[in-house]
């Protein structure tokens, strides 16, 4: 049984016991429940819903809050001199699925 949820202007196909990292969500507490799911294979049939499946939620707890890997910004325009160097860390929150209810 798996669950196709959206988050974070993302997509995530996710299933019991999986570990993923989303856009950081920003709450308090240790569980979160995704309401904007999208779609469910239950018993090898996949209901879709327009735009969300009704009545059916995704529970998971919160493991970590954390950053991603440094991404460099490198800014250059040629004959001129100019150059800039940024690094960017995209913050996520690493949440465990607990339970499909659909």
């Amino acid at each position: 049984m798996y669950a196709i949820i959206a988050t974070g202007g993302k997509q995530y196909k996710v299933a019991e016991g999986d570990i993923i990292k989303v856009e950081k969500l920003g709450v308090e507490g240790t569980t979160f429940t995704f309401d904007q799911v999208l779609a469910v294979n239950k018993d090898d049939k996949l209901v879709v819903g327009s735009p969300t499946v009704a009545n059916a939620t995704v529970a998971a707890t919160i493991v970590e809050d954390g950053k991603n890997k440094k991404v460099i910004v490198y800014r250059y325009k040629r004959k001129s001199g100019y150059h800039k160097k940024n690094g960017h860390r995209q913050p996520y929150t690493k949440v465990k699925i607990e339970k499909i209810n659909a």
